[in-house]
């Protein structure tokens, strides 16, 4: 399996209180997520990243753009086909 890739969708404007308007994460969780090696430890930070995103609201987009990466490297994660729409 190849290695769980950065949620960040490649959109990096940081308007919304510090936070991504593609993804959500701040400049602070971009460079932890780069610090993690772990598959385990990447999941679940994708998986914080949810929670974030559902908290901070108009996200909906993202599920959809990460799905299609995750698509592209080959990596099937449970939640991109049944959400991700």
């Amino acid at each position: 399996m190849a290695k769980i890739p950065s949620p960040c969708i490649d959109v990096c404007k940081f308007k919304r209180a510090g936070h991504c308007i593609g993804c959500s994460m701040t400049k602070a969780q971009k460079s932890l997520f780069k610090d993690l090696k772990k598959d385990k430890h990447r999941l679940a930070f994708v998986e914080m990243l949810q929670r974030q995103q559902d908290a901070l609201g108009k996200y909906s987009h993202w599920k959809l753009a990460y799905a299609k990466k995750l698509k592209k490297k080959k990596i099937k994660l449970v939640w991109d086909t049944d959400k991700a729409a």
